[in-house]
C-alpha cells in the first residue's frame, strides 16, 4: 500500500509537506520520500528508510535544508520514490500509489518502442514508478500520458506529478484509491488521506473522481480530464486501510466501522460479560458492536507503541507477528473468568488472531466469541497490494476450502462466499476449529457495503467475490 501528498503554495512549502506526507505513516512501512521545487534552487528530494524509524525521526534535517512553494511526498511499501524524471514533457518529480499486474509486458512494449534501460533496483526488479514516468513519456503532454499510461496498466495507479508550473492529481481509472483536494488561503494540496490537512489549515475543497486528471497551482484547480462514471472504490479502505479521521466519498471510516459492528450486531444473540475490538481498526467496530447489543465495551488490550515499530506490513511475516503480539498487554481484570466478543477487522492468515486468542485463554479468558468486520477473504488484491501473501493458499479460508475439496483452485467458490449455504456454514466452523474460537461469525458482504452508504456498484469486493 502507500500514500501521498502534494503542496503547491504562494510561500514555502516544505512544513506543510512534511507533516502531510507523515500523516500518511499508517499505509506503509518501507520507504518515505519528499521532492520540492524552487525557483531558484530547483528540484530537491531526500528519500529514506522508514523501517526501523518514524518518518519524522529520517526527514528532520530534509525539512531544515529543503525550500520551495511546491512538493510531493508519500510513504511506500515498496519503491523508492518520489522520482525526478528530465524528459522532452521538461523536468518533474513523479509519487504514485497502486500497483501494476502487466509489468513485464509493459517493460518488453516499451523497450520495442525505443526506450534504451531502466534502474534495477535491489532484487532487480523495476521500479514501478519510473515505469510509469516512461509511458507518461510517450505522449506528447503529461495530461495525455498520464491517461495513456492509466489506460496500459493493468491494476490501478494514482498519481502525483509535480513540475515547475504546478501539480498534476490523478485518480486511478476507477477510482480505487482516493485523491482530495484541500484549500486555504494561500494554497491547495491533494492527498490520499482527507484527515492529512486538517491540522495544517486546509479545508475540503473537492474529491476526484474515477480517472479525473487535475492540475493544480496556489491560485487554483484546472480540470484537465473530466471524471468517469464507473467507480471501483477499495471496500477495504474503511474496513482496515484508512486512518480514522478520513472520509471517503462522503463517509467517514470511523462512522463506517462503527455502523459495520452495529449490523454485527444486529444478527448475533451471542450472550457475553464484556466486547473488545482488536487495536486498532477492531476498535471502532467493537464500539458499534456494543451500542447495539447492549454488552459493555472494555479494552482487555492496550496497545503500547512508545517503543515497538508498527506492524502494518513489515516485509517480514514471523516480525510483524511477534511486532503484533508483543504490543498488546493483557489487563487481567478485564479478562479472567469472563466470556469476551472480541472483533477484529479481518481474518488473513489466522496466525495473528489465533495467537491473540491462545492469549486471552492463557490470561483466564472463559469463552472468546470472535467475530470480523468483513466476510472471509477468498482471494488475493490485484489492484492495492493489500496483502503480501504469495499466494491465496496463505488465506486461511482458501486453505480451509482447498482442504474440503480436494483442489487448490475449486470451481465452486461462490458458494463458499454465500453466507447463507451449507458449504459456507462448513468452512466457518472449520476456522473456528482450527484457530480454537469458542464462536466465530463473519460479518455479511450486503451489511457490509450497507454500512459505507456509497453505491453497492461502486465498491470493489474483489478479495471477497472474485468480481469487481
Amino acid at each position: 500500500m502507500g500514500g501521498f501528498f502534494g503542496v503547491a503554495s504562494k510561500s514555502d512549502c516544505v512544513f506543510d509537506l512534511f507533516f502531510g506526507t507523515d500523516y500518511h505513516s499508517h499505509l506503509g512501512t518501507k520507504r518515505g520520500g519528499m521532492a520540492v521545487y524552487d525557483a531558484q534552487q530547483g528540484f530537491q528530494r531526500a528519500i529514506h528508510n522508514i523501517e526501523n524509524s518514524p518518518f519524522r525521526t529520517k526527514f528532520e534535517r530534509d525539512v531544515d535544508e529543503m525550500k520551495g512553494t511546491m512538493g510531493i511526498g508519500c510513504i511506500s511499501d515498496t519503491e523508492p520514490q518520489p522520482l525526478i524524471v528530465r524528459s522532452h514533457l521538461g523536468a518533474f518529480a513523479i509519487t504514485t500509489v497502486g500497483r501494476i499486474n502487466n509489468v513485464e509486458a509493459l517493460v518488453r512494449k516499451v523497450f520495442a518502442e525505443g526506450t534504451p534501460h531502466f534502474l534495477e533496483m535491489s532484487g532487480g526488479n523495476i521500479n514501478p514508478t519510473e515505469l510509469v514516468a516512461v509511458l507518461i513519456n510517450r505522449r506528447a503532454t503529461i495530461a495525455d500520458g498520464i491517461q495513456y499510461a492509466q489506460k496500459l496498466i493493468d491494476g490501478s495507479m494514482s498519481m502525483l506529478i509535480m513540475t515547475q508550473d504546478g501539480i498534476y492529481a490523478a485518480r486511478d481509472r476507477l477510482g480505487r484509491t482516493p485523491v482530495i483536494i484541500g484549500r486555504k488561503e494561500d494554497a491547495y494540496c491533494a492527498t490520499f488521506e482527507s484527515s492529512a490537512y486538517l491540522n495544517l489549515g486546509y479545508d475540503f475543497y473537492r474529491e476526484l473522481g474515477p480517472g479525473e486528471v487535475d492540475f493544480i497551482t496556489p491560485e487554483g484547480v484546472e480540470v484537465f480530464v473530466e471524471p468517469r462514471e464507473e467507480m471501483k472504490i477499495c471496500t477495504f479502505l474503511w474496513v482496515y486501510f484508512g486512518y480514522p479521521t478520513s472520509c471517503y466519498e462522503g463517509m467517514n471510516v470511523e462512522m463506517m466501522r462503527c455502523r459495520c459492528g452495529d449490523m454485527l450486531a444486529r444478527r448475533d444473540d451471542v450472550a457475553a460479560d464484556t466486547v473488545a475490538g482488536v487495536p486498532d481498526s477492531g476498535t471502532a467496530h467493537a464500539i458499534g458492536y456494543a451500542n447495539r447489543s447492549g454488552i459493555p465495551f472494555s479494552r482487555p488490550f492496550i496497545k503500547y507503541t512508545p517503543t515497538w515499530p508498527r506492524s502494518f506490513m513489515p516485509p517480514n511475516q514471523k516480525k510483524r507477528n511477534l511486532i503484533a503480539h508483543m504490543k498488546l498487554i493483557p489487563v487481567d481484570a478485564l479478562i479472567r473468568d469472563r466470556s469476551l466478543v472480541m472483533i477484529d477487522d479481518s481474518i488473513v492468515r489466522g496466525t495473528q488472531l489465533r495467537e491473540t486468542t491462545e492469549f486471552l485463554y492463557h490470561s483466564g479468558a472463559r469463552e472468546v466469541h470472535i467475530r470480523t468486520a468483513c466476510p472471509p477473504i477468498l482471494y488475493g488484491c490485484k489492484y492495492l497490494n493489500f496483502s503480501r501473501s504469495t499466494s491465496e493458499m496463505d488465506l486461511i479460508a482458501r486453505r480451509t476450502i482447498a482442504k474440503f475439496e480436494g483442489e487448490i483452485a475449486p470451481k465452486n467458490l461462490d458458494r463458499y462466499a454465500d453466507p447463507d449455504s451449507p458449504e459456507y456454514a462448513r468452512m466457518v466452523e472449520d476456522i473456528r476449529q482450527q484457530l480454537k474460537f469458542t464462536t466465530l461469525k463473519y460479518q455479511r458482504l450486503d451489511d457490509m457495503m450497507e454500512a459505507t452508504g456509497v453505491s453497492p456498484c461502486k465498491l470493489c469486493t474483489y478479495c471477497w467475490t472474485g468480481r469487481e
